[in-house]
């Protein structure tokens, strides 16, 4: 299914990380209906565009970009992240006008269903600051909507980024996180 080339990277499990192609882009997007289906079956409205296929984040333009990465254990898709190293609309809206030039920006980190429970998404979240780097980048930004305390202590206490403060925006108030990285 995934006809990559060379990984570059593995994580735990030995699943391998590849940069995304066009042509992992029906899988992408299938996983982040899965988890919005997921999370809706949960109470969550989060990601709820997806569901009526609304792609916020362009997903299929930031393949095109090299910004998606995927996480592969034999032929499963087992995660995905998004890491953009230029503000998108919605990073300029929510963190204001300062840090972008020095910032990468982590969004859509969700994991195969298949994966819970198994730390995949923090070992994801610990590959994007320490496994790859990005020049003229010392840092990872992310956003979380703020009233989820389980996910803000993901990316706290668990992944260990600095809460930065919350945004109001007229979606939900989202609490933004920071980490600083290495620059090799």
């Amino acid at each position: 299914m995934f006809t990559q080339a060379e990984p570059i990277g593995i994580i735990q499990n030995h699943i391998k990380v590849f940069q995304a192609t066009e042509e992992d882009t029906p899988a992408v997007l299938q996983l982040l209906v899965d988890t919005a289906t997921w999370l809706k079956s949960r109470g969550s409205s989060q990601w709820s565009g997806l569901l009526q296929g609304e792609d916020s984040h362009q997903t299929p333009e930031a393949i095109k970009r090299g910004e998606v990465y995927i996480f592969v254990q034999e032929d499963t898709l087992m995660g995905m992240v998004m890491l953009m190293q230029h503000a998108s609309p919605w990073d300029r809206e929510l963190w204001g006008e300062e840090g972008h030039e020095s910032s990468v920006y982590l969004h859509r980190l969700n994991i195969n269903r298949a994966a819970a429970g198994t730390n995949l998404g923090e070992a994801i979240v610990r590959w994007s600051s320490e496994g790859i780097h990005f020049p003229g980048k010392d840092r990872i930004r992310l956003d979380c909507i703020a009233n989820n305390p389980k996910l803000n202590g993901f990316y706290g206490s668990t992944c260990g980024y600095e809460f930065k403060g919350t945004a109001t925006n007229p979606i939900a108030d989202f609490n933004l996180y920071e980490k600083k990285v290495l620059e090799k």
